[in-house]
């Protein structure tokens, strides 16, 4: 089980949760009206990041680190810390300010009452999940992230050291 499945399967976790979200864009040229959709959900990286605020609302999920470790005559532990990037838009601060927790908490809520994502990959609840909403003033574009930890199935030996 690699990062990239884990990847792959929050993020149908986390779109899921959102799915039925209706979150204004900001104007672009050309736009007439504002228009509305879900947060759209991308993985490591935007696809321009020039355009970070053209495309709120969205949530960005990255693999930030992971450790694997073997104490003896235990079993090998894999964890990732993954973070959430959310971003969202709107032109009434208060508005754009709770759309912003509502789409958290969301997402908080999805995780923690689901736990196992893709049938492998278990959210670490003694870890927890750390939420954080940026404090800058950046309106009508408002920000913040959810840390996590997920236990990765173990990468079995091929060799048992042990007896050579």
């Amino acid at each position: 089980m690699t990062i990239k499945f884990l990847l792959d399967e929050l993020k149908k976790v986390v779109a899921d949760a959102v799915k039925d979200y209706k979150l204004p864009t900001s104007l672009q040229k050309g736009d007439q009206q504002i228009e509305t959709r879900a947060p759209a959900v991308h993985l490591m990286r935007l696809p321009d990041s020039r355009s970070v605020t053209k495309i709120a609302p969205y949530i960005l999920i990255r693999y930030v680190t992971s450790i694997s470790k073997e104490a003896d005559g235990q079993k090998t532990e894999y964890n990732a810390v993954i973070r959430m990037i959310f971003c969202v838009y709107g032109k009434d601060e208060e508005e754009g300010a709770l759309n912003l927790v509502n789409v958290m908490d969301s997402v908080r809520i999805k995780l923690l009452k689901k736990v196992v994502v893709g049938n492998a990959f278990r959210l670490d609840k003694e870890k927890g999940l750390e939420t954080l909403i940026y404090e800058d003033d950046t309106a009508p574009y408002y920000a913040g992230e959810m840390v996590g930890t997920f236990q990765l199935p173990p990468i079995e030996r091929e060799v048992d050291y042990g007896s050579i």
